[in-house]
């Protein structure tokens, strides 16, 4: 539903929502905590507000311009987009979500289709990049910031306090790339919070590495720097791969595999997320120091691989998001060759003129 020129802020508003989520949860577990013996229950038990709110607000929710025009609702899609725009000069726009939709309509098949030559650069974004962003080593923070920051030296109430300052940092950072990446595009913030990522990853490991001694114990000096440094990476994080790796996979697919990619993302995020928090502990036991090593590495791979095969997409339409695919000088390669459509050619960019189309 978000016109281009903001869509990628409107869609970390995901992400901000999820990171006040987790700053809250935070705070909830810090306060019940020490309530004896039954904090734990409450806990558990608040979840069911945004349950309960989640549950209203779909039933409020309203139908979008796409979804209408796409179950034969025409006219009403029209209204809506209208609506959402404030002006009644959607001619263009509603041309090209209609034209979509019959595309679509003609698709039986989206996860067979999505497997298609034509849909490979999408495919393998919808793979990557949700897997990357828990490779970046995020969740095992956020999972085990008391434990992790207890194993370094830290004191019981230290660790929750930590845990408490990380969230924070989480949640203010999504605000800066609300802001900027509508300006700045989706490419040169994940290229440099992948850079800042790898950096503190390294400087932690060679604290723990070099003042981490035998009796499991930090100067305080030392853990001040660690919890600084650990922030410093979370901001990184919170301005590139946490919202972006939602953001790119949710604006990249036609509209006859839109629902298939975003399955898939979703999936395997999911998957990551689940094996990460499985092995986090015994790969803690087995790299020590060297685990922030282990995720600087994988940084390291996903900075090359958005610097090498991701575009910038950054103010295309989402209905003409293929063309950006086959422009570019890697993936023009393995799409087969796109039919030119009326006002498309050398030169005659329609919808790209003013795009700066990254290699």
């Amino acid at each position: 539903m978000a016109p281009a020129h903001l869509r990628g802020g409107l869609n970390m508003m995901f992400q901000l929502a999820t990171t006040l989520g987790i700053f809250s949860a935070n705070m909830i577990n810090y306060g019940t905590q020490k309530i004896k013996p039954w904090g734990w229950r409450l806990s558990l038990g608040l979840v069911a507000a945004p349950a309960l709110l989640m549950t209203v607000g779909g039933i409020l929710l309203p139908e979008t311009p796409n979804s209408l025009i796409e179950r034969g609702r025409v006219e009403e899609g029209r209204r809506v987009l209208e609506l959402i725009r404030g002006t009644a000069d959607v001619d263009a726009e509603f041309t090209d979500m209609a034209e979509a939709s019959e595309l679509a309509n003609t698709i039986k098949h989206p996860f067979r289709n999505i497997l298609e030559r034509r849909n490979r650069p999408q495919l393998v974004m919808a793979v990557c990049m949700p897997a990357f962003q828990v490779l970046t080593g995020i969740n095992s923070i956020l999972f085990y910031a008391p434990v992790l920051f207890q194993s370094m030296g830290f004191g019981a109430s230290w660790s929750l306090y930590s845990s408490m300052l990380t969230g924070a940092v989480l949640l203010f950072s999504t605000l800066i790339s609300i802001a900027t990446v509508d300006r700045l595009g989706r490419r040169k913030l994940l290229i440099s919070g992948g850079i800042q990522m790898i950096v503190c990853q390294v400087i932690v490991a060679a604290i723990l590495a070099v003042k981490f001694d035998a009796d499991k114990h930090l100067s305080r000096g030392c853990s001040i720097a660690v919890v600084f440094v650990i922030c410093l990476f979370m901001l990184a994080f919170g301005w590139s791969w946490g919202p972006l790796g939602w953001t790119v996979p949710s604006e990249i697919f036609a509209l006859e595999t839109r629902s298939a990619g975003q399955s898939i993302t979703v999936a395997v995020n999911l998957f990551f997320t689940f094996i990460i928090a499985q092995a986090f502990l015994s790969l803690l036991c087995a790299f020590k120091f060297a685990i922030f090593i282990f995720f600087a590495a994988w940084i390291a791979v996903m900075t090359a691989f958005v610097y090498v095969f991701l575009p910038e997409t950054k103010g295309v339409p989402i209905e003409q998001m293929v063309l950006l695919w086959s422009k570019h000088g890697f993936w023009k390669n393995v799409m087969p060759d796109m039919p030119l459509e009326d006002g498309w050619g050398p030169g005659g960019d329609r919808a790209l003129t003013d795009i700066n189309i990254h290699k």
